[in-house]
């Protein structure tokens, strides 16, 4: 597996990587209703490259094909980190997450994840700030805020 910089012909397979991802491996503790309103299936291609290209985003390649991705703004906000479905728990989110850190510096990251992430972060070293309810379409998620300090 390589780790490598974001470019912009990437774009639309995080997109449907995140889809797939979430509504996938993230059923298991959110319903469908809040997984359609979390992923809808129509981003906006533009918007994503846009964002992506502001962070500092990596994917992850394994045999020539995207199995990962993640991003970090400026502030030290880790924005996303998502894993194909059919590569979960093989390393390729720690390897991202890894790189994210190493990049950020000495920094205090944070981080909103998901119930099915949390387990993910604490293991990272990652502690729990808060739990809160995210309103997304008059539907309620919730998720956590986790940070943590890094010393490069």
């Amino acid at each position: 597996m390589i780790i490598r910089t974001y470019q912009s012909p990437d774009c639309e397979y995080l997109a449907n990587l995140f889809y797939d991802t979430v509504h996938t491996i993230n059923a298991r503790d959110y319903t469908k209703e809040q997984l359609d309103v979390w992923a809808t299936g129509s981003v906006d291609l533009k918007e994503w490259d846009r964002s992506l290209s502001a962070h500092d985003t990596v994917v992850a390649v394994e045999d020539e094909r995207i199995v990962g991705f993640g991003d970090m703004d400026k502030t030290g906000y880790l924005d996303r980190l998502y894993v194909h479905k059919d590569y979960q728990n093989q390393g390729i989110a720690t390897a991202i997450c890894r790189e994210l850190e190493r990049r950020a510096g000495s920094v205090k990251i944070r981080v909103h994840v998901s119930i099915t992430a949390k387990p993910f972060f604490l293991s990272k070293g990652y502690q729990v700030i808060k739990e809160q309810q995210v309103m997304r379409q008059g539907i309620l998620l919730t998720n956590y805020v986790m940070e943590k300090v890094i010393f490069n």
